[in-house]
């Protein structure tokens, strides 16, 4: 029982750890405060959204293979699939944010200029398209939990 409520514990932990650092990108992504300080937090905030993607994961697969339910519970549940299918959704969707800022950054040091305003608003809009999936997801969990 302990190491369920652990598990349960560390992966409610990464959500929320994925949560406060996505909505830290979008606040932050903006083109009215876009400075050179901007961008280089924003490429540390993707990174540690990308750990906490990461440890999400993996307490989430730890879940499935050491909680007491069992691989064969998880896997007969179609909410299961439709969280993954979320899930790797956000992930994909969060390489394009991903590659701007790791190219910003690059460009800064390089000596170009800020990203225009059409690119960090092209780049919000893939950040806020992840900020609404997430809670779906959190709605399907809710869902599942409950039985249907």
């Amino acid at each position: 029982m302990t190491l369920e409520a652990t598990l349960a514990a560390l992966h409610i932990l990464a959500i929320l750890t994925l949560v406060v650092f996505l909505s830290s990108q979008a606040a932050l992504c903006r083109s009215e405060w876009m400075n050179a300080a901007v961008v280089r937090r924003l490429a540390r905030l993707d990174i540690i959204y990308l750990v906490a993607a990461a440890l999400l994961l993996l307490t989430g697969l730890a879940r499935l293979y050491w909680g007491t339910k069992g691989v064969s519970w998880y896997v007969s549940q179609p909410l299961f699939h439709v969280k993954m299918t979320l899930f790797v959704l956000v992930a994909l969707i969060s390489i394009k944010p991903s590659l701007a800022f790791r190219r910003w950054v690059r460009g800064l040091s390089q000596g170009q200029a800020l990203p225009d305003a059409q690119e960090v608003a092209g780049t919000r809009r893939w950040i806020m398209v992840q900020a609404h999936l997430v809670p779906v997801i959190a709605v399907v969990a809710v869902f599942w939990a409950r039985g249907m």
